[in-house]
């Protein structure tokens, strides 16, 4: 990353500038941080499209189509101003090389990893074009490679310049020629047919380490992208090879569908979060991601511990103010040409999403001044789980540290094609060792700080009780109470809600109503432990359904979130179903039999 030149902004929107990732055709990017600590990338077009009306009206109406896309393999826009003198755009930072940049200072992908890539960003254009969207700009470098699979992005972006402001200063047109379906080049539009060709090409160069249509010229890459056959090379073989080739056919109608060819990619292995599961990513890449996590960690923002205060809503569906969208998964949308983070240590690009937790409030846009300003934390919440690397907090010590944020680690020494997951937790003190992890999967907590205040409004109100069944016990004036089958102590093993262990928990129920504390719990995992108390919104004999807070001071590694939970008793008795609605936590749940 480089330091920020002289003419470069310093704040954008709510977002403190720390450097300098890259720059592109569109413009050039920038290492942010919300005023509660999110890291995000802004990025800022070039004066010569933001003179151009036409270019502003369709940027917006991108900017607004790229809202709506979410899920698990794609990276949505979470903020933008495109009113601003200069346009901007901004997107969760997440860890993790560009396929390019993996591919092309390393090594191809193994046959399981090119599998697992395929289905995951094939599912994500499934989910793409059921909106009525076409992507039209899928190559390697606007794939991102994370803990937790691969990530699409850059939506719609550069179809903003189509018609209008479509050459750089230097006559350069905005694209990638090796990557574009022939109909795109000979100006018969883009169809979801034109994504499927381009996912082609970046299978291609993932399992061989070279493009498919190769070239010293863009117009010689454009002639055989139209005319000739790809060069497949001898790497890839078999069910693969043919898969790609038929991505690959001149004709859109004989090209096969996203969802079509997720299932053959994935073929039994439980769609693309089940090959991700498996451990998808190689073990240099996996130290690479995590180097480049704890790089993020220690980046010196200028600042004085704690001066961007408590966590905020940026952590949540939205950031606030004019820009603030939907519920959006995190990922870094880059540009052409993305500097590097520390020299080689890979760049611009994670997670989220995965989603993160849910908050209303004040919005991003306005830190507080002062070293230190912010509430005193409290902490808490449900231990430590699986989550991209989108909100990576400061490396400040002051107690008014950004929300702690973690990751899943999983991966495979010495290229396996499908390694054997493992999982345990850590907390970022043994960060450092994770370089000599063999087969295996880390869930550890990347925090400075201990957490949110639970008192904060921004951690979100509340939530509201739910729906529930007729029958309900009652005290006096008809108030819900806890029946007597539930009182006790009950305990059991946690997971996330993407089946990955995170511990156990405790929880021990006593007798109350409404609006009392009727459970606390304690979350154990390795070296973390959280508690929390929960206040009962309503019953039914065979079902609670609670609001838990923190309870208590916490040390490292607990969310600080609110969160609903219910507690469902088993038929007969003999165990309670338990979840919870914490996206920082995992939405963990747990089977829980009596202590």
């Amino acid at each position: 990353m480089e330091p920020l030149a002289a003419d470069d902004p310093r704040v954008l929107g709510g977002y403190r500038l720390l450097g300098r990732l890259g720059a592109g055709g569109m413009g050039r990017v920038f290492l942010g941080r919300s005023a509660g600590g999110r890291t995000v990338a802004v990025k800022v077009v070039h004066a010569h499209f933001a003179v151009d009306d036409q270019f502003r009206a369709r940027f917006r109406r991108e900017i607004e189509a790229a809202r709506r896309v979410g899920g698990a393999w794609t990276a949505p826009v979470l903020d933008a101003d495109p009113d601003a003198d200069v346009p901007w755009v901004a997107t969760g930072y997440v860890a993790g090389p560009s396929l390019a940049q993996a591919v092309t200072e390393a090594e191809p992908l193994a046959e399981h990893s090119v599998r697992a890539l395929g289905a995951g960003l094939a599912e994500a254009l499934a989910a793409v074009h059921a909106l009525g969207l076409v992507h039209r700009d899928v190559k390697p470098s606007n794939v991102l490679l994370t803990l937790d699979g691969p990530l699409l992005i850059d939506f719609g972006i550069a179809r903003a310049t189509d018609g209008t402001a479509s050459l750089t200063s230097t006559g350069v047109s905005v694209g990638s020629p090796g990557y574009m379906a022939p109909e795109q080049i000979l100006g018969k539009g883009a169809t979801g047919a034109a994504d499927v060709f381009s996912l082609g090409a970046v299978l291609a160069f993932a399992a061989t380490g070279s493009s498919p249509f190769r070239g010293d010229s863009s117009a010689a890459l454009l002639y055989k992208v139209v005319h000739e056959e790809p060069e497949l090379g001898a790497r890839l073989t078999s069910e693969l090879r043919d898969l790609v080739a038929g991505c690959l056919a001149k004709d859109p109608a004989h090209r096969p569908a996203p969802a079509e060819l997720a299932a053959r990619l994935a073929g039994d292995g439980g769609g693309a979060a089940g090959l991700v599961r498996a451990g998808w990513l190689p073990g240099p890449l996996v130290e690479r991601v995590t180097r480049q996590a704890v790089e993020l960690l220690n980046l010196d923002a200028g600042t004085g511990g704690g001066e961007f205060g408590p966590p905020d809503p940026s952590y949540g569906v939205g950031f606030g103010g004019a820009g603030a969208g939907g519920e959006a998964a995190s990922g870094l949308v880059p540009f052409d040409a993305p500097a590097q983070l520390h020299g080689a240590e890979g760049a611009v690009p994670p997670g989220a999403p995965w989603p993160v937790a849910g908050a209303t409030g004040a919005g991003a846009g306005h830190p507080p001044t002062g070293a230190g300003a912010g509430h005193t934390p409290t902490g808490a919440g449900h231990p430590p789980t699986a989550a991209r690397i989108a909100d990576l907090p400061t490396g400040a010590s002051s107690p008014t540290a950004p929300k702690e944020r973690r990751i899943a680690l999983s991966g495979a020494v010495g290229g396996a094609a499908r390694p054997r997951r493992v999982s345990c937790t850590l907390v970022l003190s043994v960060a450092g060792a994770l370089a000599a992890a063999t087969t295996a999967a880390f869930v550890f907590q990347l925090m400075p700080g201990l957490g949110g205040n639970a008192d904060r409004s921004q951690a979100g109100a509340e939530p509201p009780g739910g729906r529930t069944p007729s029958a309900r016990p009652s005290g006096p004036g008809g108030r819900p109470t806890v029946g007597k089958p539930f009182l006790g102590t009950w305990t059991g093993s946690i997971t996330t809600s993407h089946g990955i262990p995170n511990g156990t928990m405790t929880s021990t129920i006593t007798a109350g109503g409404k609006g009392d504390y009727v459970i606390r719990t304690t979350y154990d995992a390795v070296l973390v432990r959280c508690e929390a108390k929960a206040k009962l919104e309503s019953a039914t004999r065979s079902r609670l359904v609670l609001a838990e807070r923190p309870d208590g001071r916490q040390g490292p590694g607990c969310t600080g979130n609110k969160s609903r939970v219910t507690y469902t008793l088993a038929k007969d008795g003999a165990s309670i179903a338990f979840a919870s609605d914490d996206p920082a936590g995992g939405s963990p749940k747990a089977t829980l039999t009596k202590h």
